[in-house]
């Protein structure tokens, strides 16, 4: 496997967009960001959102302390204004869906380089508030590289958020950060395995759950008891 490394001409776009990219969603909405202190320094992990809709992925790499790896789907890639941003920041190209070895190994590659990773679980936007099924993919990378899980609950970033934003009425963007997760080792084969690392990828969504309103959690509904 290759060494992960980030080209230079991306880094410097990283440096000038970040803080520009604070900037506007400071001056369009109101941001209230929750748990700084629980984001580790100095480590490798991966960061878990729910993904409402096209604003979350640019506004948790706009206020990460730390520029964190992305993930953009090939459709995302093949659109004028989002393509543009991915291939500016340096997005690892993923196909959505699928197994992708070479996005895999990508990945791998830059948490074992000691980079945070950026991750919807959910592996496309909800277009609603409510959380969808995750798929197992989040729960494979930690199996392979054994990092921890930061879960993050992210709301106020619905699909007219621009909208409401332009007419002023400056929507209230929150981002809840949770303690890291340590999840559990993957054991068996086949079927077994399969089924632990859904387990997981489910446990990573219910903590996120956990750090949302109710009307945001959907298929992943916490009763009061277990928060």
């Amino acid at each position: 496997m290759k060494p992960y490394s980030v080209p230079l001409f991306n880094r410097i776009c990283r440096r000038i967009f970040r803080p520009l990219f604070r900037l506007l969603f400071h001056a369009l909405s109101s941001v209230k960001i929750i748990g700084r202190e629980n984001i580790p320094e100095g480590k490798a992990y991966i960061i878990n959102m729910n993904h409402v809709s096209l604003y979350d992925p640019p506004l948790l790499i706009a206020f990460w302390p730390t520029p964190p790896e992305g993930v953009a789907a090939i459709d995302v890639w093949r659109k004028p204004g989002q393509g543009l941003v991915a291939r500016i920041y340096a997005s690892i190209p993923v196909h959505r869906g699928e197994y992708d070895r070479k996005a895999t190994d990508t990945m791998i590659a830059a948490l074992n380089s000691g980079r945070p990773l950026l991750l919807a679980p959910e592996g496309r936007r909800s277009h609603g508030q409510g959380m969808q099924r995750a798929m197992p993919g989040v729960a494979y990378l930690v199996d392979k590289t054994k990092v921890p899980v930061i879960p993050v609950g992210v709301s106020g970033t619905t699909d007219d958020f621009f909208d409401r934003a332009i007419h002023l009425h400056r929507p209230k963007v929150e981002i809840h950060i949770g303690k890291p997760i340590i999840l559990p080792a993957v054991e068996g084969k086949g079927a077994v395995r399969r089924e632990a690392l859904q387990a997981n990828a489910d446990r990573i969504m219910r903590e996120i759950g956990a750090l949302l309103p109710t009307d945001y959690r959907g298929v992943y509904q916490v009763t009061e008891e277990s928060e």
